[in-house]
Parts: structure tokens; sequence; C-alpha cells
């Protein structure tokens, strides 16, 4: 069996959440939202390895955290960099082989079973991102106007984003540019195709205040 490993990327400021701290510290139902998601990833699979990406200023706080909510799971810490990409190279360093998942930390309602599907499929074929259908209408922006596209045609993408250790270490040997917006994309670039598997239509990403409010109602 393939090691599971799980890259946990917080870099938020809370600004667009109006808060003095930090989006993935702030609390819901007693427990900040980051740990609420690096709780699902020990639930799936005890085993796997889990390191977290935190701004350098950022880890006292977090190690106070860690003390006064008494968590105890065993995680690694790794220093982020400036941007998104740059983090997750931090975070590669501490990942040997295996399939490793890259998460939003404040995704903390991914389920069990998306964040099986993403990992079953990457075993099998390399690499894998969950998707969700678009339920509203579309349009697409150009210089002539706008007009109608088919949102059957459209996905909007979740996280973990699944892939082969080696490939997207070499994935990230890459220069960064302005179109790798996500990890994907960073693969993608290499020429390789990325496999869709189903995500849930919960696992939202926690970034304003209307957000935080629909987390409060979902916990």
């Amino acid at each position: 069996m393939m090691q599971k490993n799980v890259i946990i990327v917080a870099g938020g400021s809370g600004s667009r959440m109006n808060s003095d701290i930090p989006k993935q510290f702030i609390p819901i139902n007693n427990l900040p939202i980051l740990m609420h998601t690096i709780n699902k990833f020990y639930q799936f699979d005890k085993l796997m390895k889990i390191i977290l990406v935190l701004p350098e200023n950022q880890i006292d706080y977090w190690d106070k955290l860690v003390d006064i909510y008494s968590f105890k799971l065993q995680i690694e810490i790794a220093k982020g960099g400036k941007t998104r990409f740059e983090s997750v190279k931090k975070g590669l360093a501490f990942v040997n082989d295996g399939i490793v998942g890259i998460h939003d930390a404040v995704r903390p309602f991914v389920s069990l079973q998306t964040i099986d599907n993403v990992f079953k499929l990457a075993e099998n074929l390399g690499n894998a991102i969950p998707v969700i259908p678009v339920n509203d209408s579309v349009r697409v922006l150009s210089e002539f106007g706008n007009m109608h596209f088919d949102r059957n045609n459209v996905k909007i993408v979740q996280t973990p984003q699944c892939f082969d250790v080696d490939l997207l270490k070499k994935a990230y040997l890459q220069d960064y540019n302005n179109q790798f917006t996500d990890d994907a994309s960073v693969v993608e670039n290499l020429g390789i195709k990325i496999n869709l598997t189903e995500g849930n239509v919960e696992n939202i990403k926690i970034t304003t205040p209307f957000d935080l409010i629909f987390a409060k109602a979902l916990i």
C-alpha cells in the first residue's frame, strides 16, 4: 500500500473575513477551523503523514492554540513562502514517496468519501482532483460582449488535489507563472492529463463572513 501524505496549506490573513486573526484560526464549534481540517484527514487514515504549512509569523500562535485546545495529533510544521506556490514547495520537502494531497486549510468539510476518491484515483492514474457541477447558468465574457456557455462543460474545482509525489515534485521545479491557479494547473503545464473525481458540495473554502455563517450551520 502506498504511503499517504497530505500538505495542508494555511496562508490566510483574515482580511476578507474582517477578523483580527487569520481565518484558519477562527473557531467554529469551539475548535479552530484548521484543527477541524486536520482532524478530518486523521479520521480518514491515522497513518497518513500530515504536513502543515504556516507563515513563519503564525507558527508561535499555532503552538499556543495547540496548548489551549490540547491538540495532540502528530503533524509536521513547514514554514511557508511568500506565495502559495512557494509554500507547497516548502511542504513537499517533507514528503518522500507515495501519494500526496494538497489541501486548503479552510476547507474543513471535505468528506471522507471525497478524500477516498482522490487518493484511490491518484494511486491508479498518478493524479486526481475533486470537482462538483456548476448549478447556475454561466456566461463567458470577451471583447465582443458576453454569451451563454453550457454549464455541463464547466466544473468547480476543490481540494485535496492528489498526485504521485515524484510527479508533483517535478512539476514544482518549474518557474512560477500566473496561470498556476492550483496544483493541477502546475502539473498540467508538464503536458499531463488531469483526472477528475467526485467532490462534495459541502467542501467550501471559508474566506468570507458569509462562508463562516454557512460553516457554523454545517458544523
